[in-house]
């Protein structure tokens, strides 16, 4: 990373499970960035590919919205049956949040949430789809209620500070969502630990730059 950042550039370098809006759990199962591709090889794609061809490619909202019905179709049938299966819930949450419909995500893992209440891993879910929505208030609300039930979940906890810093421009915020992520997670690994803290260390540096600015309330 770079060595002074904005706040927003930290999270936009850092807060791929939100900006991808796919990705829960990358603390505990994978990584918190993707592998950028190489200028040149990104260079070389675009030269061959015509626009007007990546056009015809591009689905639009109303397409993927269309896929998202096809796909949870099945899954919606299933319920019928047993309307308040959980898993079946959430199964048809993520369809809709993969294909960026995430107004009908949201009310369906809402739905889940209702069924199975205290089931982190779906309000985290759920989050990421309000978040994704604009709703940010409903998004910080399922995440604090899901650390009720589990304080210590790193993944809860990791979205939280992302959201704090990106929807409330809350740096101190996400440190101290941070800081209580890697206290309560000793389990963690080392190359997760170095990434969260890198991600704190450039807040930080930018909450001390903005300080020093002339006119600033804290000089």
């Amino acid at each position: 990373m770079a060595p002074h950042l904005r706040p927003g550039q930290v999270f936009g370098m850092g807060a791929v499970s939100l900006v991808a809006g796919l990705a829960i759990g990358y603390l505990l199962h994978g990584s918190l960035s993707s592998a950028p591709v190489p200028q040149s090889a990104a260079r070389s794609a675009a030269s061959a590919t015509p626009v007007s061809a990546i056009a015809r490619r591009m689905p639009t909202l109303a397409d993927m919205k269309q896929a998202a019905d096809k796909q949870a179709a099945p899954v919606i049938e299933k319920l019928k049956a047993d309307p308040n299966n959980s898993a079946l819930l959430t199964q048809v949450g993520g369809i809709y949040h993969s294909n960026h419909q995430f107004k009908e995500a949201a009310a369906w893992y809402g739905k889940a949430a209702q069924a199975d209440p205290k089931n982190v891993a779906i309000r985290t879910k759920l989050a990421s789809s309000l978040y994704r929505n604009g709703e940010i208030d409903g998004a910080i609300s399922q995440l604090n209620q899901a650390l009720s039930y589990e304080p210590a979940n790193a993944d809860a906890l990791f979205d939280l500070g992302m959201i704090k810093l990106q929807g409330k421009n809350d740096g101190k915020g996400a440190v101290a969502a941070w800081e209580k992520l890697l206290k309560m997670n000793p389990q963690l690994s080392a190359d997760r630990k170095a990434q969260v803290q890198r991600l704190m260390a450039d807040v930080l540096t930018s909450l001390g730059k903005q300080a020093r600015q002339p006119g600033s309330a804290n000089p």
